[in-house]
């Protein structure tokens, strides 16, 4: 088995292309796959501007054609010299599971392949295949925790010479999370924002990013897991009014849905009661929010959970993108995934 666990994959990425051809890298933070499958793509030493040295595809090509993903792997480039495929946005389709169950059983492929997958259930088609497999690297990118939020936060920080007091780093710290790329734009945002600075303080990362002290995200979040849209429709007011940007409650609850996914996992894949996985993976929730917290994990199922925070990371993106609509985006993303809270109470 060649998993590769998060804590040990820029370690990994060194020497990944003495060791492998093909790479498997999947999870619910989209923007951690993405940030990972780019650092193994520079590693190649291919050159990524040059379309006949990298071919970018999408899972959607693949559909009028099957075998060419095999048939990509496996071909020479222009000149003779190795090449780097690189798909993106796989989720066990036939071709993508098809092609990688030859590569799995045969000799390493003449090009270097990168595969970018969602979040893949234990037992689906990509992973029962690259798990066993030998010559396949496979490495799962989960929401990242306090530790390698730290470290992303100095990392990013120390580039610009700067250093962060412990209230400020605490603030930030509530502010991040769900996604890698979210997370590393935000930090960066905060770093230009003190360039002259030698230490980030609290009031930077409440001019910067916003106040999420004087309301918290909580009220919102917990009036989603609820079903409670008359609460929601309050907090969202109270939000709105205090001029804490709605950005922040989405990130949340987010958050609380990723997590809720690990947790579900955990007590169907050992068998356990919300309880006992409260007091291990939710040992770091608040004490007042615990009770909520296990009868939503009663109620919903690993799938549903999934779906939601797939619905919940598409509205961060579309509201990036489309800032002047964020408060419609959100108020919208966040009264339908309320609406199937209450529905899970039926």
């Amino acid at each position: 088995m060649a998993e590769i666990k998060s804590h040990e994959f820029d370690h990994f990425a060194e020497k990944a292309h003495e060791l492998y051809r093909v790479f498997v890298i999947y999870g619910p933070d989209r923007g951690l796959v993405s940030e990972r499958a780019a650092l193994l793509a520079r590693k190649t030493g291919i050159a990524q501007e040059d379309p006949f040295a990298t071919l970018k595809l999408d899972v959607s090509d693949l559909q009028s054609d099957p075998g060419r993903l095999l048939d990509e792997v496996n071909s020479l480039g222009l000149f003779g010299d190795k090449k780097l495929v690189w798909l993106r946005n796989a989720a066990n389709e036939k071709a993508v599971v098809d092609a990688l169950a030859v590569l799995a059983e045969g000799s390493p492929p003449a090009n270097a392949l990168i595969i970018e997958a969602a979040d893949l259930k234990k037992g689906s088609g990509l992973r029962k295949i690259a798990e066993p497999a030998k010559t396949i690297a496979i490495t799962p990118c989960y929401p990242d925790d306090v530790k390698a939020l730290n470290a992303l936060i100095d990392t990013l920080l120390a580039e610009d010479g700067l250093s962060i007091s412990p209230a400020a780093r605490h603030q930030l710290l509530d502010l991040l999370g769900g996604d890698r790329v979210a997370s590393r734009n935000e930090v960066r945002k905060l770093a230009l924002y003190c360039r002259g600075k030698v230490m980030v303080e609290e009031e930077d990362v409440t001019a910067i990013i916003g106040d999420a002290s004087g309301v918290s995200p909580d009220e919102a979040v917990d009036a989603v897991l609820t079903g409670d849209l008359v609460a929601l429709r309050h907090a969202l007011q109270k939000i709105e009014t205090s001029r804490t940007p709605v950005f922040l409650v989405l990130q949340s609850c987010l958050k609380q849905f990723q997590m809720m996914e690990l947790m579900r996992t955990e007590m169907d894949d050992k068998k356990v009661q919300a309880s006992q996985v409260m007091m291990t993976l939710g040992r770091h929730i608040h004490f007042k929010r615990k009770p909520l917290i296990e009868r939503a994990l009663g109620r919903w199922r690993t799938e549903a959970l999934s779906r939601e925070g797939h619905r919940l990371q598409s509205a961060i993106l579309q509201s990036r993108q489309r800032q002047s609509l964020e408060q419609s985006i959100a108020f919208q993303t966040l009264m339908a995934v309320a609406l199937q809270s209450a529905r899970q109470q039926r």
